[in-house]
């Protein structure tokens, strides 16, 4: 977003991953309406949603809002 810079202030928290605890966080609903948007997570975070059925989601959704049309 051109609102914020790069390594500036987040614009809202989507949630974290703690690799020492094994422990993730994710703001699915927040991910997912940025996905709709047209937004493309960097390569590590991909495989993070990927690993927590996100993006599996992401496709159903897509997939039925496709059939709807």
């Amino acid at each position: 977003d051109v609102r914020s810079r790069r390594e500036g202030r987040d614009l809202r928290k989507m949630g974290f991953y703690d690799p020492i605890k094994n422990q993730t966080y994710l703001n699915v609903p927040a991910i997912l309406y940025f996905l709709e948007k047209g937004a493309q997570p960097t390569g590590t975070v991909h495989d993070i949603l990927k690993k927590a059925g996100v993006l599996h989601n992401f496709a159903l959704i897509k997939r039925n809002t496709i059939n709807e049309q």
